[in-house]
């Protein structure tokens, strides 16, 4: 997603004033500290299970061992094999009166040691076997009886009722690449795109660096892997995300969109207070460890590290890098109306306040007339700022409105109430939803506070969307808080007949704290300087995003074909058609079979795509002969993401290469060359994770729209895409305005059409490019139905099981 414009500005943020950064540690010292930050991390997830009362098993497996202990020594026999008694004489010798509770402590000290020893061995076992990647190897819709044995295991050591961190103690770690193999992946990607002589040069530096530097550096890399829970993602969260100068608004933040077709009701303070409500269930259930861990394939578990902060987190700016700050608890969320900062409390004496009691408060809110005060207005923009200049400016208003600061900072998360309506319209659906992706992308520049985990924005007509800062997870973990949110509050909280959420208003709240910013004159210039530099990148950024309605995964699923790959063979063709050159393409997949893994790079521009799209363009070629390119070049994507997923991927190995190289002071060519590159074609899949929570099939248009991200290069694009249901596909393109290369509008018809001239390949398909070319540029905006429409308050609630 957004990751690849922040990786591609890795060196960018390794210098200053163009000179570069020194990174002075000794890499020593640097594996050292990863190594204990891992196991901070570690200690505190066991601490923070102690708390909660989730320990590696259940306290009741504990119980149900000493009893059986218990028991076995009543029918005088032993267990122990004698240690209980061994451990008997170890105790002190309380007297003769104290002999039975020296046997009661002797043995529930062999039921605390056999219990860990069962425990830990059980750990093993499951890391052994989830250590195994041969599962992604098979046949799309295949599964051989060694996996079929495999996958019985994993759920026999898995447990019958995993919580969300039970995995975490026997995931894998990421494993380390050679060096050879990823240099050569490295230069097959390349080939597609370089000419003759600059292949040449590239793969001269390749073998010098084998040659020279890779050894060692590859030495320090395997160091750093015994020692850090993962070899790469501390220093891709410093380096590329945490180093990065520029502004976080459209080259870091991501957007997720409500649900496209309806609004479950059309009264703004009704509609946050349910989804506050929704969001803050999903914090506690985060913090019960009560949300099922995410199931690849709904057998392989992934990392749920992400999770942890999800809530009560800010990216703090600093002049050099910044740092997320993470709080345990925070009852209140910080929301911004017209100007002006308010301190909405979400709990009382009682716990969680009610939709109805938070609708109350929100409702105060907007009605509160009073204006914004001086400097208040347009203060949020300097988090839109560049990142060393918001750290300089955030010290003086920090000296002068702690209180505001800290009520804004510490909150469970940022709240905008937008004045202006927005989502799809029948009059316009194209500029209607174009326009709704810009204001969650963007805004006006000053109405968001892009430090925060995420901005919950809701707009004056009831819709919602988030704006989600990326440092801290990627984006299916931020979606699946959102699918939560909206399955729960339609279908479990719902609304009452006249669109208020259900329940009785409390009048003993008291008003929502109006935050006061006593701030300087001498930060003006800042602000104003701030707020046209955000203005200008969010006048820059072109948005455009259709919903796709002649087929959809379904099509594709018939096909025989993953949708994944299908898509985007679709993205190269229609790229090719609107550049007419093949290009380095970014897919963004994700390495959450590792703890703590993020993502890796998915090259998708590969000689088997190239032959694919030359020979869709070619009128010689006949059906057959693209469709049996099109099947070759599919198995091959098939193959790359299968690689970036078990951990072979290229860019992440070369990224910690090139890390290795600065601490070391080791000047690499080729590695600076690597990471110099550009992604002029950046894309991301956002999979629907919480199927069981919505009913497709009677309730189609209760489904979330996806989201989008900016451009990863100033004359590139950006493209997600979500299958919405069965018959639907769902695509959010952007590019900036100011390149003459790009038009996202233009790009967005070439996909449409490719997708139907691939299709049409397909027996199956041949009908569809007859049927709907041709049919108007709003054709696309599904059966005929455009408008947004309000819900009807009466949708049952027992579609969903929460």
């Amino acid at each position: 997603m957004a990751e690849a414009l922040q990786a591609s500005s890795l060196l960018s943020s390794l210098s200053s004033d163009g000179a570069e950064v020194e990174l002075t540690s000794p890499v020593w010292q640097e594996i050292y500290l990863s190594g204990l930050r891992s196991w901070k991390r570690h200690l505190w997830r066991v601490w923070n299970d102690f708390l909660t009362g989730i320990v590696p098993a259940s306290p009741l497996s504990w119980l149900f061992l000493f009893s059986a202990i218990q028991l076995a020594w009543f029918l005088q026999l032993d267990p122990s094999l004698g240690l209980m008694e061994k451990i008997k004489e170890l105790l002190p010798d309380w007297g003769g009166q104290h002999y039975q509770l020296r046997g009661l402590l002797a043995a529930a000290l062999f039921a605390s040691c056999l219990w860990g020893a069962l425990i830990f061995t059980l750990h093993v076992a499951l890391r052994l076997l989830l250590s195994h990647h041969g599962w992604l190897l098979e046949p799309h819709g295949a599964m051989s009886s060694p996996t079929k044995t495999w996958l019985a295991l994993v759920r026999i050591f898995s447990g019958r009722h995993p919580r969300l961190f039970s995995f975490q103690r026997a995931l894998p770690r990421q494993p380390v690449p050679t060096v050879q193999e990823s240099v050569r992946k490295y230069l097959e990607s390349v080939r597609p795109v370089l000419g003759d002589d600059a292949f040449d040069r590239a793969a001269a530096l390749a073998s010098d660096f084998l040659k020279l530097q890779a050894p060692r550096l590859q030495l320090y890399l395997r160091l750093k892997s015994w020692f850090a829970s993962n070899y790469v993602t501390d220093w891709w969260e410093e380096f590329v995300y945490l180093r990065s100068r520029g502004s976080l608004m459209v080259n870091s933040n991501y957007y997720l969109m409500d649900f496209l077709y309806v609004t479950p009701t059309p009264l703004q303070a009704a509609r946050a207070g349910n989804a506050v409500h929704a969001l803050l269930l999903y914090r506690h259930l985060l913090n019960r460890q009560q949300i099922p861990p995410t199931l690849l394939m709904g057998m392989r578990p992934l990392c749920s590290a992400q999770f942890e902060k999800i809530f009560n987190t800010t990216r703090i700016p600093g002049v050099e890098k910044d740092y997320l700050r993470h709080l345990q608890d925070s009852r209140h969320v910080a929301v911004f109306h017209r100007g002006r900062f308010f301190c909405l409390r979400t709990h009382s004496s009682n716990g969680l306040l009610s939709p109805r009691a938070l609708e109350q408060q929100f409702q105060k809110i907007l009605d509160d007339p009073s204006p914004a005060c001086p400097l208040e207005e347009h203060l949020a923009a300097l988090t839109a700022a560049p990142r060393s200049m918001w750290a300089q400016v955030r010290e003086s208003v920090k000296t002068h409105a702690a209180t505001a600061l800290e009520a804004v900072e510490g909150a469970a998360f940022f709240v905008s109430l937008d004045s202006e309506p927005a989502g799809l319209t029948r009059e316009d659906p194209a500029a209607s939803l174009d326009a709704y992706a810009h204001a969650l992308l963007a805004g006006r520049g000053h109405d968001r506070w892009f430090d925060k985990s995420f901005t919950l924005i809701v707009f004056s007509n009831g819709k919602l969307g988030l704006s989600v800062e990326h440092s801290w997870a990627d984006c299916p973990v931020s979606g699946h808080m959102w699918e939560f949110a909206l399955a729960t509050e339609c279908f479990q909280l719902g609304y009452a007949a006249d669109g208020h959420c259900k329940g009785q208003p409390d009048p003993a709240l008291p008003q929502p704290q109006r935050l006061q910013w006593d701030l300087p004159e001498q930060i003006h210039p800042s602000i104003s300087l701030a707020l046209r530099g955000a203005k200008a990148l969010s006048g820059n950024i072109d948005c455009h995003v259709f919903p796709f309605s002649h087929f959809g995964k379904s099509f594709i699923k018939r096909c025989h074909v993953s949708s994944d790959s299908f898509i985007q063979l679709v993205l190269q063709l229609a790229h090719f058609r609107d550049r007419g050159q093949f290009c380095l393409t970014y897919e963004s997949a994700m390495t959450r079979l590792f703890l703590e893994g993020r993502t890796e790079t998915v090259r998708c521009c590969t000689r088997e795509a190239c032959h694919f799209v030359r020979a869709m363009e070619d009128k010689e070629k006949t059906d057959q002969q693209c469709l049996a390119l099109f099947r070759v070049a599919v198995d091959k994507h098939q193959a790359l993401l299968k690689a970036a997923m078990s951990g072979q991927g290229v860019d992440r190995h070369l990224f910690a290469l090139y890390i290795a190289s600065r601490f070391l002071h080791v000047q690499s060519p080729f590695l600076t060359q690597v990471q110099s590159q550009q992604w002029p074609l950046s894309t991301s899949h956002i999979p629907v994770q919480h199927t069981h929570l919505f009913d497709v099939h009677n309730y189609p248009d209760y489904v979330s729209s996806g989201g989008g991200f900016g451009p990863a290069s100033d004359h590139g694009y950006g493209i997600s895409y979500i299958f919405m249901g069965e018959n639907m596909i769902t695509f959010h393109v952007s590019s900036k305005k100011s390149s003459t290369e790009t038009d996202s509008h233009r790009l967005g018809q070439h996909i449409e059409d490719a997708l139907l001239d691939v299709a049409s390949l397909f027996q199956a398909g041949q009908h569809l490019k007859c049927r709907f070319r041709g049919l108007g540029e709003n054709s696309g905006y599904r059966r005929g139905s455009l408008s947004s429409k309000t819900v009807d308050p009466k949708v049952p609630t027992t579609s969903t099981n929460l």
